[in-house]
């Protein structure tokens, strides 16, 4: 089933139509996989509250690689942090189309402010899979850092998801 789905990544991104197909895979199943995925995830954002995200660039880039791989359509989220760069949450703010989602600076700030965070990393998938920084990318961020600093709010990167890939605007200069 596994090799059926190119490895467990494709599986886990199966829809329940899908999965079922296979003799002896019901609903049920389906179930208890999605779960241990959900628990998973939780579990790892509970480990990313509790380390330093700014000092540790590998370990943000994880997380936002398993919050966001396998997306069939383009999302745009945030990780908010507080004034010692510590972890306060994560949110999916906007999801789009396969290539695109619009993003609404207003709705980004008025987010960071319900959060209290201090700084702010970015972060979006490319499903098609393209590390390529846009034109599209480096504006919306440069429109975002641009509002953010009017409140205080240092954005300390823009991380994008392309398959297994996660590029990084500080590490190319871009902020």
């Amino acid at each position: 089933m596994i090799q059926f789905y190119g490895g467990l990544k494709g599986l886990l991104n199966a829809s329940k139509a899908e999965f079922c197909c296979f003799p002896g895979m019901g609903g049920a199943k389906y179930a208890q996989l999605q779960a241990s995925l959900e628990m998973s995830q939780r579990y790892f954002h509970e480990e990313m509250r509790e380390s330093d995200v700014m000092t540790s660039p590998e370990a943000s880039k994880n997380f936002v690689r398993l919050a966001l791989a396998g997306r069939q359509f383009e999302t745009f989220a945030c990780l908010y942090l507080d004034s010692q760069h510590q972890m306060l949450g994560f949110e999916e703010l906007f999801q789009g189309t396969l290539d695109a989602a619009s993003v609404y600076p207003r709705e980004v700030v008025r987010q960071v402010l319900a959060q209290g965070a201090g700084a702010v990393i970015f972060c979006h998938n490319h499903p098609s899979g393209s590390t390529e920084v846009s034109r599209a990318d480096r504006q919306i961020t440069k429109r975002l850092s641009e509002a953010l600093a009017l409140i205080d709010v240092k954005v300390l990167d823009h991380l994008i998801v392309a398959g297994a890939t996660v590029v990084s605007f500080a590490e190319l200069g871009l902020i």
